[in-house]
């Protein structure tokens, strides 16, 4: 099981992360005049790896995006490959994901 870590929003660097033994496992995006939120690079720092940590914090973006009301495009790989593994999110992501 995975612990829970807090989401947090870092429009500054634009970026999602957790705080994590003082790391920074991220997401990186790009938001659009027009709401939609181009997902474009995970990273989860070495000796986080493994652990569940990089798709609670995919899943935890997807939650706070849609929270919002917009729309997600999915560049980044690990990204698409989360949602093509929980179809439920499909219905918000604005270009079809397919591997």
């Amino acid at each position: 099981m995975v612990a829970e870590f807090e989401l947090f929003n870092n429009k500054e660097c634009n970026q999602y992360e957790f705080h994590v033994e003082n790391r920074v496992p991220r997401i990186e995006y790009l938001k659009t005049d027009r709401g939609d939120v181009y997902l474009m690079r995970t990273e989860v720092p070495f000796g986080l790896e493994g652990k569940g940590i990089g798709s609670r914090l995919v899943e935890k973006t997807l939650r706070d995006i849609k929270g919002q009301g917009l729309r997600v495009v999915p560049l980044c790989p690990f990204v698409t490959v989360y949602i093509n593994r929980h179809p439920e999110w499909k219905q918000f992501v604005l270009k079809d994901v397919t591997v």
